[in-house]
């Protein structure tokens, strides 16, 4: 099984963890809402899994332009 997290504005791979067996409580899932985990956390029919994160470029974006928060997609 392979976790991929990926900035869920550009796509951009952040990191992957390959792993037989992960203990999510050590990756900190516990720690979210069902909703979260609902947008966060895609499973592949492969069985990967794709975490949809945020990197620093576009969070840096998000900074300096807040109303960019109500759009989806902001990077054409």
């Amino acid at each position: 099984m392979t976790i991929n997290y990926k900035c869920k504005h550009c796509s951009q791979v952040l990191g992957t963890l390959e792993e037989q067996m992960v203990d999510t409580n050590t990756l900190g899932w516990q720690h979210l809402s069902l909703q979260e985990k609902k947008e966060m956390i895609h499973y592949q029919s492969n069985g990967d899994i794709e975490i949809h994160a945020i990197c620093e470029d576009c969070q840096e974006t998000l900074e300096h332009n807040p109303e960019y928060h109500a759009l989806d997609y902001f990077i054409q």
